[in-house]
């Protein structure tokens, strides 16, 4: 079989890619697989070298070698023929385009649109609502299937990988997310709340997970750095002995361990807390009580879906225009979260607004004394998820079948 698949950011990679393309090649070890990471806002830039170290069987394509690809140019290893092009993420286009100079059949994960329904002979989705939506783009009844989501099955797999930087159980764990403004502002941000929680209990272990698309000298620079003084952060500094990665506060009284098995110190912990995400959907399937924020502290900084993005560029006026546009969208979403989206009610925290590191202490102090909150929180989140166990594989099957 002959795979090329599209994908763009960090939880598409991680969340889809990773659990679907294991299954296949359970199915098929002689998969020859074509990635095409495209060229996308949400992107890290190191989702390719990601891919390359997970899959090193693969042949993973950078941005920028896929705009010449499509642009018409060849590209070394891509081959004359492939027998399906999956979406993964990013623009709908960019599968198009690979399907026209690749042939095969076009096959598309929860998102489509009617000038590609015609062409697309598998659709897979997360639930029925979601099944309703692709037949409403026009995609034939036949076309449909409902598989849920793969993210649950990326969760348990990295929850189940051993690490040597275990950390220790009933603690809190802190995913500060991996794009580059998540990367210098939340993580002296969730840096000053960790400091600020073991100042008033010193015996709590609080550990920092890190995405693997987030480099060392990233996190480095960004906790000398202090982020944006409207982030009201401390600065810290990264302090790496062999294996073992700290971060340590200015006074030198508190030591924060980074790990990189997210899901793995997730499983681990009494709370977590993070940012709106896929990682917020597999944490709720390991039935972790979480607590999710959304700083509006710089909107003008913040990315959001479409042109208004690239607004805080205009001279002059741009900031001011798009910190505004970023908190009247931000007003539409009674939540910010897919759990909480999907249970129509509030079982994941969520915080926004203009936050301070304090106040996001506080509240997780709060949660963690409520032991009851969390028995049940816990419960209700597993519960949620439970039927989507299993999705990575039926993807796989679904398309090894097409193919």
């Amino acid at each position: 079989m002959k795979l090329a698949l599209t994908v763009n950011g960090p939880g598409e990679s991680s969340g889809w890619v990773r659990p679907v393309l294991s299954r296949l090649y359970d199915l098929d070890p002689t998969l020859d697989a074509h990635i095409f990471c495209v060229p996308d806002d949400y992107a890290t830039g190191a989702e390719a070298q990601t891919l390359r170290a997970w899959f090193p069987q693969a042949r993973v394509y950078e941005p920028r070698e896929y705009v010449r690809f499509a642009l018409g140019q060849s590209l070394d290893g891509v081959p004359d023929h492939v027998d399906l092009v999956q979406y993964f993420g990013g623009d709908l286009m960019h599968a198009a385009r690979l399907q026209r100079r690749l042939g095969g059949k076009l096959a598309t994960f929860k998102f489509s649109r009617p000038r590609y329904a015609r062409r697309t002979t598998l659709a897979c989705a997360v639930d029925e609502r979601n099944a309703g939506e692709l037949r409403a783009w026009g995609l034939p009844q036949e076309a449909v299937h409902v598989v849920g989501n793969p993210a649950i099955d990326a969760a348990f797999d990295e929850s189940l990988r051993g690490a040597a930087d275990d950390p220790p159980d009933g603690g809190i764990v802190i995913l500060p997310g991996s794009r580059s403004y998540e990367v210098e502002q939340l993580i002296p941000f969730f840096f000053t709340m960790a400091v600020k929680i073991a100042r008033e209990q010193s015996d709590l272990p609080i550990t920092l997970a890190i995405s693997p698309f987030t480099s060392l000298d990233a996190v480095a620079q960004a906790i000398a750095q202090g982020g944006d003084e409207r982030m009201f952060s401390e600065k810290g500094e990264l302090v790496q002995d062999g294996t073992q990665v700290t971060l340590v506060s200015q006074d030198h009284k508190t030591r924060v361990p980074v790990v990189r098995n997210a899901m793995r110190a997730a499983a681990r912990a009494r709370i977590a807390v993070t940012i709106p995400g896929t990682k917020v959907i597999e944490l709720a399937a390991l039935g972790v009580p979480t607590l999710s924020i959304t700083p509006l502290n710089i909107p003008d900084k913040i990315t959001i879906n479409g042109a208004l993005t690239y607004v805080d560029r205009i001279p002059f006026f741009g900031k001011k225009i798009k910190a505004a546009a970023v908190l009247t969208v931000a007003k539409r979403f009674p939540f910010f979260t897919q759990p909480n989206i999907d249970a129509n009610e509030e079982l994941v925290r969520e915080l926004r607004g203009t936050l301070t590191p304090g106040r996001v202490a506080r509240i997780t102090l709060d949660l963690l004394r409520d032991e009851p909150w969390q028995l049940m929180i816990s419960q209700r989140l597993r519960e949620l998820y439970l039927g989507h166990r299993g999705a990575a594989a039926r993807m796989a099957t679904l398309m090894k079948g097409e193919a």
